[in-house]
């Protein structure tokens, strides 16, 4: 199927009688615009129909929180491919959510924190970027009905940008949380209109309900034009509240001791270099405590898979149907001592799981290949047959591949890139750090400062697996690791290795950070196509500057 050039009116699926403790699907009004997907599921049929991809899209997911999700893990991974080296552009909620949606780096969405003023969900972001998500293409250009559910970008709902009201551009059904992540007493928008829930487990824990919502959409969907879901489950966000049956699950669990556990983070950024070493008991403790109930609120998620895996079978679209499962940002439990949170540029808070299965896509496989959450939009635009070319986004399509195509030439570098939050004030709690931290826990130490702001470079090439980071501090701060020596990231080796790749690897940072579109694919610094002209670096810095000012905003 290919996208037409003109937009397409869908018809609207009626609402139906559900069953119990269901949650039936409304009719949207016509006027109302459509939204983004978190996590996705596409299901692409036989000859002569249309494609169908469904996302699921858990918060803060780590690579480790794999483990306890048994099911997806045989439903989506063993029946299709894992990505090993998946990443975000931003390890931090809506910046990273914003570049699932729209394909694009945050310096080109200009969503730099998880703040109105920080572009979340804000008003210009609604005007400037939400008409052009690929929800918003499928829909009006590709004749795709659309289903969202869950968590959206973390300013949604606020009465300055609209309020609940508010319906982004792209979705035929929505069902987007108000604010930030819970599990109880929230407030939901059902297609423009306020839906509060309680606290009352079988009617109103939020993953259960995200999953009866979806159900019915696969019910009374129409079956006459191809469908996207996208399912954004708080879980594994705080409160990490976990459904009543597993609140006595992994009782014996604890965070991951690796050797970056409660240690000092020597020779890296003041932010990470202030964290208290070695932790406090009661420290361990909460950090222990919080990754177990993390791993207790995806049970529920991993069920959720299961409800929504067997009804695509007992439908007979499951064959037909693209199923991605992956996540917004990582998350760090006492790596160098810091208690818990993302935001860093470290690989405990950048990679995240990526999972798909769907048609012509081989059981059992697990692929290397460098990919980002910016390449999420233009795959599933790509399985509907729309012209990736009359986009502007940054990634790149994975259909190659997921179909297992030879000789596909492939990226060896991505940016990731960070505006810290703070503010001119001191912590009253903390006065002795003085003013620009934030996030920070009783025993002062802070996950984040307003010159937390960098820029990075991290490249995985045949010869090299590298970072190279700067700070737009005082200090202009660089921290260099390799990989392949120092996976744990302990030794910044940027005052040692050699002159020429620290040189290369500044002005490819420069380059991408001032990238658009296909400018952002271009060749990496290992790659055999590179080219390194010196002269340009004076006439990009402008560019780079510009990067870390709000004004861009």
């Amino acid at each position: 199927m290919s996208c037409s050039a003109e937009p397409l009116e869908l018809d609207r699926a009626g609402a139906s009688p559900v069953q119990p403790l269901r949650v039936p699907l409304e009719t949207p009004r016509t006027s109302a615009p459509l939204g983004p997907p978190c996590a996705t599921a596409v299901a692409a049929p036989g000859p002569g129909k249309k494609e169908r991809t469904l996302s699921v899209f858990p918060a803060w997911c780590l690579k480790t929180l794999m483990t306890p999700l048994k099911k997806t893990n045989a439903l989506i991974a063993q029946m299709g491919i894992t990505f090993l080296n998946a990443y975000v552009p931003s390890a931090l909620c809506c910046p990273s959510r914003a570049s699932i949606l729209t394909g694009k780096y945050p310096h080109n969405h200009h969503v730099v924190n998880n703040t109105l003023e920080g572009n979340c969900s804000s008003k210009l972001w609604q005007k400037i970027q939400e008409p052009y998500t690929f929800p918003a293409l499928l829909k009006s250009m590709c004749g795709y009905q659309t289903f969202f559910a869950g968590k959206y970008l973390n300013e949604y709902g606020a009465e300055d940008a609209g309020g609940v009201g508010h319906v982004p551009p792209g979705w035929s059904f929505w069902y987007a949380l108000e604010k930030n992540s819970k599990y109880y007493n929230y407030t939901l928008s059902v297609n423009g209109k306020a839906r509060r829930h309680g606290e009352n487990y079988s009617v109103d824990y939020l993953t259960d309900v995200l999953a009866n919502m979806s159900l019915d959409f696969l019910e009374y969907k129409s079956n006459f034009e191809p469908f996207f879901m996208m399912i954004s489950t708080p879980a594994p966000h705080s409160p990490w509240t976990p459904a009543p049956q597993y609140t006595k699950s992994f009782q014996n669990v604890s965070a991951p001791r690796n050797s970056n556990f409660n240690i000092h983070g020597k020779n890296k950024h003041w932010l990470i270099r202030q964290a208290k070493t070695p932790m406090t008991n009661s420290s361990i403790q909460f950090l222990d405590d919080a990754y177990r109930k993390r791993w207790q609120t995806l049970l529920s998620v991993d069920d959720l898979v299961e409800k929504l895996v067997k009804k695509l079978e007992l439908n007979g679209e499951l064959d037909n149907t693209y199923i991605f499962y992956t996540s917004d940002n990582g998350f760090h439990t006492g790596q160098f001592s810091l208690p818990i949170d993302k935001r860093q540029l470290y690989e405990f808070d950048i990679k995240v799981p990526l999972l798909v299965r769907g048609p012509g896509v081989k059981p059992n496989q697990t692929n290397t290949m460098l990919v980002a959450n910016i390449d999420l939009g233009p795959t599933i635009l790509d399985i509907a047959g729309y012209d990736l070319n009359k986009t502007q986004m940054d990634g790149m399509s994975l259909l190659p591949l997921l179909r297992g195509d030879k000789n596909v030439t492939w990226r060896s570098d991505f940016l990731v890139e960070y505006q810290g939050e703070g503010y001119n004030g001191s912590d009253p709690t903390c006065p002795g750090l003085g003013p620009g931290v934030t996030h920070c826990f009783p025993d002062c130490v802070c996950e984040d400062s307003y010159n937390n702001t960098y820029a990075c470079v991290r490249t995985l090439s045949t010869s090299w697996d590298l970072q190279y980071c700067e700070f737009d501090d005082r200090e202009v701060f660089v921290e260099v690791y390799n990989l392949t020596a120092d996976p744990h990231q302990i030794n910044n080796i940027a005052k040692t290795i050699d002159q020429e790749i620290l040189e290369k690897m500044n002005y490819r940072l420069m380059m991408l950070q001032s990238c658009s579109g296909a400018t952002c694919r271009t060749p990496g610094v290992f790659d055999p196509g590179y080219r390194f002209d010196p002269r340009l670096m004076f006439s990009n810095h402008g560019l780079r500057a510009r990067r870390f000012s709000t004004q861009s905003l």
